[in-house]
């Protein structure tokens, strides 16, 4: 006869195989989740772009030909969306040469009251360069540097 202690059920059995697959199946997915994971959003159609960089100048000057060029087919769209919509159509010649009449707006540097308060940042930011032992800064070319950085952040 069978010892009734060594006897195990079928659910007991099944228990058992479970408890013992557990971690070979949390090590194999462990192992494989990694490079699955990697391989998310890549393949045949993904879409790979690098990122544009950040140049360290200044923005290039815009010649007043392009300019022109640019305002016209501002204007020129324009005016075809308000002729969609049937409304009176802006006059294209004279609203160009109005906006290129124009004078651009004013640069920050002639903003007396934010050239101050640069200047009051570079300071600061020369005491703590003091504190750490470091050369300190040229002010007026660094507050002169800081305007013309804040001028070009819109392009």
């Amino acid at each position: 006869m069978a010892d009734p202690t060594l006897a195990l059920s079928t659910g007991d059995v099944f228990l058992i195989l479970v408890i013992a697959a557990v971690p070979f199946a949390v090590i194999s997915f462990a192992l494989g989740a990694r490079s699955a994971l990697s391989q998310i959003g890549k393949g045949q159609f993904a879409i790979e772009q690098e990122l544009p960089q950040k140049s360290g100048g200044p923005a290039p000057p815009v010649s007043p030909e392009m300019r022109e060029v640019e305002v016209r087919q501002m204007v020129e769209a324009k005016a075809y969306r308000q002729a969609a919509r049937g409304e009176t159509p802006l006059d294209v010649e004279a609203e160009v040469g109005r906006l290129l009449a124009e004078r651009p707006a004013a640069s920050l540097g002639g903003d007396i009251e934010l050239r101050e308060e640069v200047r009051q940042l570079v300071v600061a930011r020369n005491d703590r360069r003091a504190r750490k032992g470091e050369e300190p800064l040229d002010v007026d070319a660094e507050v002169e540097r800081q305007l013309r950085e804040l001028e070009n952040l819109g392009q």
